[in-house]
């Protein structure tokens, strides 16, 4: 999967293309994490039970990947990219860098 390429977004442009229909972001952080806090209008697909075909249909958005640190977004991308699909972007740094610009989260 090296040969794949992901592309680092920074949490603002993640931010705005959410709020503009441009990004559909897919947390591939484990239910136990998202249940404590969770990205706004994000999408929980595992990657721990990770399969490329449970991804929703983005309906013209790009897919950004993101999870707590950045590591598991890129694999994620790189699993979806091996099986045939263009999710080639993640949120760098993830929900760390999320919180650490001053974007919300939803908590409990």
């Amino acid at each position: 999967m090296a040969d794949h390429q992901v592309h680092d977004l920074t949490p603002e442009d993640v931010s705005s293309g959410i709020a503009e229909g441009r990004y559909l972001l897919v947390d591939v952080r484990e239910p136990n994490e998202v249940a404590v806090e969770a990205y706004p209008d994000g999408v929980v697909v595992p990657l721990q039970s990770f399969d490329p075909a449970s991804i929703p249909d983005p309906g013209g958005k790009q897919v950004v990947f993101a999870c707590r640190s950045g590591r598991r977004s890129v694999t994620a991308s790189q699993a979806a990219q091996a099986h045939g699909l263009p999710y080639d972007s993640h949120l760098a740094g993830g929900i760390l860098a999320w919180k650490a610009a001053g974007l919300p989260t939803d908590t409990d």
